[in-house]
Formats: structure tokens, sequence, C-alpha cells
């Protein structure tokens, strides 16, 4: 690690060595392709390499590239659905209307979607970071905890809170119904 942190490829070649085929599974368990997978390992140890000089050794350099890996896969998956696009045969059908490509399934669930995002924008910074770091970015209580600086039960501590209050607020938006949208959490409530 630390011939790596100075500059020396070979080194770093080592790290790379040792930590790829964690690396490509996450990679392929975020985004689900291969070569995407493939791709987002490719950026992710491309960061890896120009940032190990500040890497601060706090965790493990494992730790450190499953935190890349997951940015660099969120980022990929965020192109990928802005820029989505599919060749069609000359024997394709006209309309799908396969249950996942049923138009009202699809507004249902984009309705859901725009729920829980609006839900989660609702919760305090404290309680966010903890929802986002876990149920999006997979990581564990403990990287949480290194991640924000505090302990592992506060993480999981948060975590409940933010959870309990995202039910809240969901029930509390289908209550109000699809047209108004619940007021937001307030910082003390979160505590």
């Amino acid at each position: 690690m630390e011939a790596a942190r100075r500059g020396d490829r070979d080194a770093f070649n080592e790290l790379v060595r040792s930590t790829y085929r964690d690396t490509y599974s996450l990679a392929y368990r975020l985004t689900g392709n291969r070569d995407e997978a493939a791709d987002v390992v490719q950026d992710a140890y491309v960061r890896a390499y120009r940032a190990i000089r500040r890497f601060r050794g706090d965790s493990s350099f494992s730790t450190w590239m499953y935190r890349i890996t997951s940015n660099c896969a969120s980022t990929h998956l965020s192109r990928r659905t802005r820029q989505r696009t599919e060749e069609l045969s000359n024997d394709a059908p006209i309309v799908d209307l396969s249950p996942d490509q049923d138009p009202s399934l699809r507004a249902e669930a984009a309705v859901l979607r725009h729920h829980i995002d609006r839900a989660v924008r609702s919760l305090p910074e404290r309680l966010r970071q903890v929802v986002v770091l876990r149920d999006l970015h997979d990581l564990t209580h403990n990287e949480i905890a290194a991640e924000l600086g505090i302990t592992p039960s506060a993480a999981k501590v948060r975590l409940h809170r933010a959870r309990q209050r995202l039910r809240a607020v969901l029930q509390r938006s289908d209550e109000l119904g699809a047209g108004q949208s619940a007021p937001p959490v307030r910082d003390e409530e979160a505590s």
C-alpha cells in the first residue's frame, strides 16, 4: 500500500490483482451486465490510481475500492437511464404488452419512485445519508460509521429512525393523495 501511495505502479498493479475479483463482482451486482461491470471497474481503478496518494488508510484498500466502485456504478447507471436506446429488428413487435412493459404498471412504478424520492429528500441530512449509503450503495453499518465518523450503533439507530420516518412520510403521502405532498420531517423529529 505504501509503495503504491509513493507512485509505484507495480505495487498498485498488485493491489488491483488482489481486489479485482471482488470489485468486478460488486460492479456486476450493481449493473447486472458484464460489459457495463467491466466499464465500471475500469473507471473505478482509474479513479483509485489518481487518488491513491490521498488514501488515508482509515479503512482497507478493498473497502475504499468498494466505495469508489459503488460511486462509479451509480454514475454509470444514471448515465445509462438517460441515454438508453435499443435497436429494433425488422421482426420486433410494435407494442409489447408484457407486464413489465404495461404502460399503466410503468406509470404506477414511476409514481411510486417519485413518492420515495420525495420522501428521501424530505429527511434531515443525517438520516438521509445513512439511507443512501445503506440502501443505495449497500454499505454495511461499519462502513457507514467509518464514512460518517460515527459509531456502528449510531449508524444502526439512524438507519432505523430514517426508515421509520420514510414509512410515516409515505403513509401520509398515500393518505393525502397523489396531488399533494407530505410536509417535510423537521430536524428535531430526526434525533
